[in-house]
């Protein structure tokens, strides 16, 4: 029992789902892909959700409080984060596999200990703390300090994408970013650490060592938290599922999923 749950409940917000489902239903896992701070359900339904449905597997994404189509939330914190998750997972056919990109893999690792995810994929993951902070400031010292001091967190065109992506894609998404609540920026640079996973899941981290936003160190920290080594596909920006080559690691995830726990 969470006493503090129970006390102080985490206010209901509107959400935005966006999903696909296959022509076939072969009895997959469905996908619940998380977006990070600034991204909606969009960055996932550009490519994603319907590759992922071609494969056999119901896709779905979701947009945080205060993203995307979902209701404004400017006092949004990562534990409302964490039960915009929990709950849309919870109301998925089956049992679910968590998908989270950069600052939405911190709220999906908070996710798994209170939902019993089939696996979850780490992309690119932010997970938060001093180190993050300095990667940050060193990478985009000009678009992050706002961030310390209540600002919008501003990210640029080279640190999301490769040079491959065309420079009109690269305008059109960039033009869809957001900003996440100001409490939860604080929070994820602060870094607390999750809880530990109910059922212990497997877990796949996936990240590009050409990432600026989360250096190679950053990518084998979060893989070993978890028994594992990352998965990485060089060449590529922060936004994996918005790059050029966007299918390679949704193939790489899916392929993970097939061999290991969507067999058990």
């Amino acid at each position: 029992m969470r006493g503090r749950e129970w006390a102080h409940p985490v206010r209901p917000a509107r959400r935005e789902v966006l999903g696909v489902d296959p022509e076939l239903d072969e009895g997959r896992p469905p996908l619940l892909f998380v977006p990070g701070f600034g991204h909606g359900a969009w960055a996932f339904a550009e490519h994603w959700l319907e590759h992922a449905a071609s494969r056999g597997f119901p896709a779905y994404a979701m947009s945080l409080r205060g993203h995307g189509g979902s209701e404004p939330a400017p006092g949004a914190t990562l534990r409302a984060y964490t039960h915009d998750v929990v709950q849309v997972a919870a109301g998925l056919p089956r049992q679910a596999v968590l998908v989270g990109h950069g600052a939405g893999a911190l709220v999906v690792s908070h996710a798994l200990a209170r939902y019993p995810a089939r696996a979850a994929v780490l992309v690119a993951p932010v997970l938060g703390g001093a180190a993050t902070a300095g990667a940050a400031l060193r990478a985009n010292p000009l678009g992050t300090l706002p961030a310390l001091f209540g600002g919008g967190l501003r990210l640029h065109r080279r640190q999301l994408f490769s040079r491959e992506l065309p420079e009109a894609d690269a305008r059109r998404h960039l033009a869809r970013l957001g900003r996440a609540g100001r409490r939860a920026q604080w929070q994820l640079l602060a870094g607390r650490a999750a809880e530990p996973a109910v059922g212990r899941p497997p877990v796949l981290v996936l990240g590009s060592p050409d990432d600026r936003v989360v250096p190679p160190a950053a990518l084998t920290r979060a893989a070993r938290r978890y028994g594992a080594a990352p998965l990485l596909f060089p060449g590529m920006g922060h936004d994996l599922m918005l790059d050029t080559r966007w299918q390679e690691p949704l193939d790489a995830l899916l392929d993970w999923l097939v061999k290991e726990p969507a067999k058990s």
